[in-house]
């Protein structure tokens, strides 16, 4: 993916463009054949700043749309000749050019869907069966970081690497609890709760804002005053592309030692991994709340060793303090482990950011720069599907044993599973304080992933088939009634879908119980009724409004 200057041509009037679009693509609607010649005019009626609105927009016929289509697409399964591409991609700059696409977008007829760092899981912010445009906030990122009063307005289009470094440049003991990934972006992770590895101690990012603006379904830019405590309540884990656009978010910043401790020990078969793991379940969410420890199980032909596939666990920790307490602490209450001072390093909390950001490998690999927290590449290209669950109570030894072998696949490139332990904060925060209803009665989550280079339909088959059927197998063992998933983790296989975008409660309550929980799912339903009452924002996981019931 180019990471190149996104320099447009000219703009080619849209109305041919729509024209040629209409007759080529068999996925726009009939209702689109006849071009709508006035686009581009409203878009700059309803601009402040006129003139700088064409700068911004870019058609299949500019030069640069596929590179700004293609800069933060980051699963390749959306990236087929066949995937539905926009009409019209709009990079705003203002809140002008945000609000002038929400409005001439319903004047027109289309959808929109709103980007801002493009990790996806299934594609929502950036594909639509029905015509429609991109919104992309890439060029939305300013972020303000106020030491004084530990706050921060950090702008949708920022990613978290981008926060984090902006927090680093300014203060080595303010922090905010977030994902590990920096590329992510600021305002999908928010918006759909945003977990990392302070979230025993501080939470979710979500439970971290304390003011949004945002643009309505009117074209309205409001801010939490003006919204109203309601939609404030709804847009902080109830995900995107439902209520709005944000625009921009206030956080609190958390404190943090100056010096904290990174670890990582990695185990397998040969030193007893699938018993450790077992124990693992009935001490993570127990430990002191400076303390996270997580485990990331990989297998596949990334683990092949020669002729042997060897899955590997790495028993991932960050404390809040040093090496010398959290090895005693560990020593006493999970001594199995044998997490020894060699598998740790002290160093600041920016710098774990920037250690697990360029991946989770076995061993510490220090001396990456802080301005790499500011690139927009990933490491890795490939196509990915994920699944998510929620543990109750301790998953039996035969289970874990059968989660391992299932990790030995041969014909599978990328498996990963990652176990989040919960406890601590999650505990303390209620159920219904935000949509993110997963708190204190979940011992920890589990985040199942599957990834893969090799192309064609036989390998997607292949490995989306090797997921399905792991995420059947665990059934039994995680929680039940509903089963519970992870918002970000947005999966398509869970319930009925419309692939146009527009589902009835009964349709959307099969996934809504499972992300929110019933009670917030059915608020959240309330609010999208009140403020969005004809569905304007929505896609196939979107919140239905009531008429729909």
């Amino acid at each position: 993916m180019s990471n190149s200057a996104m320099n447009s041509s000219p703009l080619l009037p849209l109305s041919l463009t729509l024209l040629v679009l209409c007759s080529c693509s068999s996925w726009v609607s009939s209702n689109f054949v006849k071009p709508h010649q006035n686009f581009l005019q409203c878009l700059s009626h309803y601009s402040q700043d006129g003139s700088s609105i064409s700068d911004v927009l870019y058609t299949p016929f500019n030069s640069s749309y596929s590179s700004v289509l293609n800069i933060t697409l980051r699963n390749l399964r959306f990236s087929t000749p066949h995937t539905p591409k926009p009409l019209l991609i709009i990079t705003p700059l203002h809140v002008s050019h945000i609000q002038a696409a929400v409005l001439c977008s319903k004047s027109h007829g289309l959808q929109i869907r709103t980007r801002s760092g493009g990790h996806d899981f299934e594609g929502l912010s950036y594909v639509a069966s029905l015509p429609f445009i991109i919104v992309d906030l890439i060029k939305l990122n300013s972020i303000s970081i106020d030491v004084e009063s530990k706050t921060a307005w950090v702008q949708s289009g920022a990613t978290l690497g981008e926060l984090y470094y902006s927090i680093a440049k300014k203060s080595q003991t303010l922090a905010f609890p977030a994902g590990i990934c920096p590329t992510v972006g600021v305002g999908g992770h928010f918006s759909g709760g945003g977990y990392g590895r302070l979230l025993r101690k501080y939470g979710l990012a979500a439970d971290n804002v304390i003011d949004a603006q945002l643009v309505d379904a009117n074209g309205k830019f409001v801010n939490r005053e003006l919204m109203g405590e309601d939609l404030f309540w709804a847009i902080r884990g109830g995900g995107g592309g439902s209520f709005g656009i944000v625009v921009a978010w206030k956080v609190n910043l958390v404190s943090v030692p100056a010096s904290v401790t990174l670890c990582m020990a990695s185990k397998t078969s040969e030193d007893g991994a699938t018993k450790l793991i077992h124990q693992w379940q009935y001490v993570a969410h127990k430990l002191e709340n400076d303390i996270f420890l997580g485990i990331l199980l990989g297998g596949g032909n990334f683990s092949r060793q020669g002729d042997k596939i060897n899955p590997v666990a790495l028993f991932f920790s960050l404390y809040l303090g040093k090496a010398d307490e959290l090895v005693a602490i560990l020593d006493t209450k999970f001594p199995e482990l044998g997490l020894s001072k060699k598998d740790c390093m002290e160093t600041s909390w920016v710098e774990t950011a920037i250690i697990m950001g360029t991946g989770l490998q076995p061993g510490l690999q220090p001396g990456s720069k802080l301005e790499d927290l500011q690139s927009k590449t990933t490491p890795i290209n490939a196509s990915t599907k994920i699944k998510s669950d929620y543990v109750k109570e301790p998953i039996p030894m035969a289970a874990i044993e059968g989660i391992w072998e299932r990790l030995r696949s041969q014909d599978i490139e990328l498996p990963q599973h990652l176990f989040v332990p919960y406890g601590g904060r999650m505990g303390q925060i209620q159920e219904f304080e935000t949509p993110f209803s997963h708190r204190g009665e979940y011992m920890y989550k589990i985040g199942y992933t599957v990834g893969w280079v090799e192309g064609g339909i036989d390998a997607e088959k292949r490995h989306i088939d090797w997921i399905r059927e792991i995420y059947s197998y665990m059934t039994p063992f995680v929680s039940k009634s509903p089963r519970a998933a992870y918002l970000n983790y947005r999966d398509l296989d869970i319930g009925s879908n419309n692939k146009y975008g527009r589902t009835s409660y009964e349709q959307a309550s099969i996934w809504g119980y499972k992300y929110f929980g019933k009670e917030n799912f059915d608020r959240l339903v309330h609010v999208k009724t009140k403020v969005d009452p004809y569905d304007f924002f929505r896609h196939e996981q979107s919140i239905p409004t009531l008429s729909s019931k």
